[in-house]
């Protein structure tokens, strides 16, 4: 599920974006971007996002 406390908007990331890397990168928690109040990107560690993409693919190869 999705931490509300973890989205911010885009100019708050490029105002502050070396504090928001730090925290995904030790929280290893997605942060969700907006754009006029919608949600737009999420940025995530690549070690958290490798794992994601290892699961899926498994759970994929399951599937088959």
């Amino acid at each position: 599920m999705l931490d509300l406390r973890q989205v911010f908007s885009v100019t708050d990331f490029l105002r502050n974006h070396k504090e928001l890397i730090a925290r995904v990168t030790e929280t290893r928690k997605p942060v969700v971007l907006t754009v006029k109040g919608k949600p737009a990107l999420v940025i995530q560690d690549a070690e958290s996002y490798q794992e994601l993409m290892d699961r899926l693919q498994a759970a994929e190869a399951g599937d088959k």
